[in-house]
This record gives structure tokens, C-alpha cells and sequence, in this order.
């Protein structure tokens, strides 16, 4: 199977290269990722030189580009690319559109159009919007995003549905929880807490702290996509959960416990705006449909990430400073004579 992977380098991306290079060496990834702000191609220095995979630079809407990757012939198009932070989309919604809504597009028409057999739509919980103190969010639920990134993947999901519904493409979406692990960028959730424990310095927690999220190790949540591009059925949505729900503040205190900090580092600033109270999936679907069921249990993630990113202080300060960036030129520019 040769499988286009978009955003392979970014956090979600890079490990799902990983995986797929790791557990199916059948497979052949051709990594497509512009290298924005949270796509560092150092995540994925162990498989840069991997005869199963091939990295290309370029943006999802650029449709010489993409047409050009599935003129070669493809089996399957996992779409990861994505603007992603809710907070930089509160700013700034544009390029979340941009990103989002017509470059799903742009991969969808294509594909269509080059006869490419599956197409694996990896989009959010966030898309249905906020949960009360009890319940879960089904692949029923209604849509209603609260804020502009979610949105932008509300309407990337339904550009897949009309595909599917109107063409008989065999799209599937999945819909995860918050994820966590190794090479996530700095400024999301996780990162933050450990990162500002680790040097002594406030914890930033929005609101009251009790905003509830489900919280999925992202190796599982590989396994997840990896199991609906092999086994998912044409037109559906399958949820990934990890049934591990917790307030934003007993995380922070188990972050802080795990690194022998005091409490005393948590600082409640202002709540965002369309911040939702909370999220939780139900992933029966998944699980007794196709037989996936999460690994990694919560007390054993947040240590392993915790140890990871202790062991990888130069990553996070690179990602931070943007000097990351300069990892592009010196492997393919230096290495091997190419030109912008």
C-alpha cells in the first residue's frame, strides 16, 4: 500500500508515520507537510533516510503539487494537516479556513479525480461543541463548534460527508479526544504545564481549572486511524476516546506530583473565549466495530511524556526559539545541494 500522510510532520503526523514505517512494512508513506509553525521535520530524523518514506515540502491547497504526488498512484490519503490551536485561531481565523476547509478540499477533488481508493479525514471532538457534567458525544451528535478552529474542521467533515454522499468516495473521519505524548508542540496544553514546572515557573490555568477533557496517548490514537484507513466502513465517523476524562487542574496536579513541584506553581488566568466546559466521546464504534481499544492508560502516559520531554529539553527549546526550522536546510540543502 503506498498512502499519502499530509502534516506528517507535525505532533499527530510524525507519529503516525512512525507507526505505520514500525508495524506495517508493507506500507510506503509519502509525507507531504509545508513546515509551518508546528511541522518540524526533525521529528522525523529516524525515518528521513527509510526507503518506505519520502517527505515532501508543500502546502495541501498547492494543486500542481498534490496532483502531481497522486499522478504516481496511490492507495489511500490520510489527511492530518491542520491549524490546530484554538488560541491562534481566536486571533486569527484565516489561515484555519485556508488550511482546513480548502486544502481538505483541494486533497478530496484530487483524489477523486486520480482514483485514489480511501480517504482517512482526521478531525476533532471539538467539533461538537460543549458537553454538560454528564453524557457523551456519539457520531450522532449534532455539530456545533464553539470557536473558529473548530469550525474550520466542522466544515472540513462535512466537505468529506458531501464527497462520499455525492461521488461514492470511500471517505471515513475519525474524531479524537485531546492527545498527548512526544513531539507535541510547545505551546499546547501538556507541554506548558511540564515545561513551566520543570524550570519553577507558573502554571497557567484558564478559568476555574475545571474544564474536563479526555485525554488519549497519541500512540493509541495512531493505532485508531491506522485500524479505520485498514478496516473503516465508506461514509462513517468513528470517535476515539480514551475514557480517561479530568479536570485541566487535577492535571496540572498530577503533572506537578509526578515532578515533585508544589502546588503553589498554578496560576488561574482569564478564560478564553468559546472555551468549552467539556468534551467526552463515546468510542463503542470504534471498539466493537473494528476491534480498537486504547493501550496506555493515563497514570502510565503522563509519566512516559513527562520523562520524554525531561529527555528532550534541546527539542522543546529549538521548537521554541524556531531554530528547528533551520533543520530543512541542513539536511536537504547542505546534504544533499537543493534549492528553495
Amino acid at each position: 500500500m503506498r498512502i499519502l500522510v499530509t502534516g506528517g510532520c507535525g505532533f499527530i503526523g510524525s507519529n503516525f508515520v512512525f507507526h505505520m514505517l514500525k508495524e506495517h512494512p508493507d506500507v510506503e508513506v509519502v509525507n507531504l507537510d509545508a513546515l509551518t509553525y508546528a511541522g518540524n521535520l526533525a521529528n522525523l530524523a529516524g525515518a528521513l533516510d527509510n526507503p518506505r518514506h519520502r517527505f515532501v515540502r508543500g502546502d495541501i491547497r498547492d494543486e500542481k503539487l498534490v496532483a502531481g504526488i497522486m499522478a504516481d498512484g496511490l492507495d489511500a490519503v490520510v489527511n492530518v494537516a491542520a491549524e490546530t490551536h484554538v488560541d491562534r485561531s481566536i486571533k486569527d481565523s484565516r489561515p484555519f479556513v485556508r488550511t482546513n476547509v480548502e486544502g481538505t478540499l483541494n486533497l478530496l477533488r484530487l483524489a477523486r479525480e486520480h482514483g485514489v481508493g480511501r480517504f482517512v479525514q482526521v478531525s476533532t471532538d471539538e467539533v461538537y461543541g460543549t458537553l454538560g457534567p454528564t453524557g457523551t458525544f456519539t457520531e450522532d451528535s449534532p455539530l456545533k463548534p464553539n470557536n473558529p478552529y473548530s469550525a474550520s474542521k466542522a466544515g472540513a467533515d462535512m466537505l468529506c460527508r458531501a464527497f462520499h454522499e455525492t461521488h461514492g468516495m470511500h471517505v471515513t473521519i475519525t474524531r479524537c479526544t485531546n492527545n498527548y505524548g512526544p513531539f507535541q508542540f510547545p505551546e499546547k496544553a501538556i507541554p506548558v504545564f511540564v515545561g513551566n514546572a520543570l524550570a519553577g515557573r507558573p502554571i497557567p490555568v484558564y478559568g476555574d481549572g475545571l474544564h474536563v477533557r479526555d485525554w488519549l496517548y497519541v500512540g493509541d490514537h495512531c493505532r485508531a486511524i491506522a485500524t479505520v484507513l485498514e478496516k473503516g466502513r465508506a461514509g462513517e465517523v468513528y470517535n476515539v476516546g480514551g475514557s480517561n476524562e479530568l479536570p485541566n487542574i487535577e492535571l496540572v496536579r498530577l503533572i506537578l506530583k509526578e515532578l515533585g513541584k508544589p502546588d503553589s506553581l498554578v496560576q488561574f488566568v482569564k478564560d478564553r473565549p468559546g472555551h468549552d466546559r467539556r468534551y467526552a466521546l463515546d468510542s463503542s464504534k470504534l471498539r466493537h466495530e473494528l476491534g480498537w481499544e486504547p493501550q496506555v492508560a493515563l497514570t502510565d502516559g503522563i509519566p512516559m511524556t513527562v520523562r520524554w520531554i525531561r529527555e528532550n529539553r534541546d527539542w522543546m527549546e529549538s521548537v521554541k526559539s524556531g531554530a528547528y526550522q533551520d533543520y530543512y536546510r541542513e539536511h536537504y540543502h547542505e546534504r544533499h545541494g537543493l534549492k528553495e
